[in-house]
């Protein structure tokens, strides 16, 4: 799997980063944000993407 393509998905409440996956960057400009469940939070918090 390609490096360029992966990316980091961190929590907004706690900044932790929990998930990573991947994304066509010639199709998808914008940064992605979803719903996802944190550990360290131990709810559902929104997740954006980061570098």
């Amino acid at each position: 799997m390609s490096q360029d393509n992966m990316i980091k998905f961190e929590c907004t409440e706690c900044h932790a980063i929990n998930y990573h996956s991947r994304k066509n960057k010639k199709l998808i400009k914008d940064r992605l944000e979803l719903k996802k469940h944190c550990n360290k939070c131990a709810k559902h918090t929104l997740h954006k993407e980061t570098k």
